[in-house]
């Protein structure tokens, strides 16, 4: 059984947003913690089809949840990401993606699918940042209130949305 979790996050958060001194494509973690002694920087950028070989490997190597073999196939994503070309985003480290974030809308509302931080990079922000920028990159395009769903019993997950300020929506 799924939870459904909506936000308005343009009430929550475009105070936050309005701080964001960053563009789109050139937004960039410096992650100031050492890594096997040196300085590791994390870029988050727009996704393309080009990434596919990089998420498909992160999301089947990590994911708990067995992705979907139509919608999660290369022409899938193609035809999601040709839909939504500016609103999601891959986080990466010396080339390597290591996040992910799949952001589109309807025209209407917002959505969510696919927000992964490899295990090695959790708890560092990664997760915020590609959720702040695909919320930007949909604010950007007149979309106020973003949705996603979550499995009951991903206790992380939840408990990452429940963080960035998402609540249960029960009525739907």
């Amino acid at each position: 059984r799924a939870r459904k979790l909506a936000l308005s996050f343009f009430k929550k958060i475009k105070k936050f947003l309005k701080k964001l001194l960053t563009k789109l494509t050139k937004c960039v973690i410096i992650n100031t913690e050492r890594e096997r002694g040196r300085d590791t920087m994390i870029n988050i950028r727009i996704m393309t089809i080009d990434d596919y070989d990089g998420i498909r490997s992160l999301w089947l190597k990590n994911h708990e949840t067995v992705t979907n073999a139509i919608d999660d196939s290369r022409d899938g994503i193609e035809k999601y990401l040709n839909r939504n070309p500016t609103t999601s985003f891959v986080a990466e480290n010396n080339g390597k993606i290591i996040g992910t974030i799949m952001a589109g809308h309807d025209g209407r509302r917002g959505f969510f699918h696919h927000v992964f931080i490899s295990p090695d990079y959790r708890g560092k922000g990664i997760g915020r940042k590609l959720v702040d920028n695909a919320m930007n990159a949909l604010e950007n395009e007149g979309i106020t209130k973003v949705a996603l769903v979550a499995f009951t019993d991903n206790e992380l997950g939840n408990g990452f949305w429940d963080k960035m300020g998402f609540t249960i929506r029960e009525d739907l």
